[in-house]
């Protein structure tokens, strides 16, 4: 891949990208546990590595059975607005919802 000016984008690394996102979880206050985060026990997010691909999961809404919806992530800037959704969808959930 090359951007309009030429320069050929770094390669993405999944594993790499899964750290980063781990330690960006972990900063808006979620807790893993076995490739889930979670929000005072309840499941939020989930992400791993599958081939060349980082493969997440965000709930609709905090509940016991969550409904996820999947993306696969290919570059950084898809991780970067992944992390902002999950930022968002955090602060629109009350605490009642959890």
């Amino acid at each position: 891949m090359s951007d309009d000016w030429g320069v050929a984008l770094p390669a993405f690394k999944p594993d790499e990208a899964l750290q980063r996102l781990r330690r960006d979880l972990r900063e808006l206050g979620l807790s893993e546990r076995e490739g889930r985060f979670e929000r005072r026990g309840s499941a939020i997010a989930r992400a791993a590595v599958q081939g060349d691909v980082l493969a997440v999961a965000l709930v609709k809404r905090p509940s016991r059975s969550p409904e996820w919806q999947q993306k696969a992530l290919t570059n950084s800037a898809q991780v970067r607005d992944w992390v902002a959704l999950v930022k968002k969808s955090l602060a629109a959930w009350s605490d009642s919802d959890d």
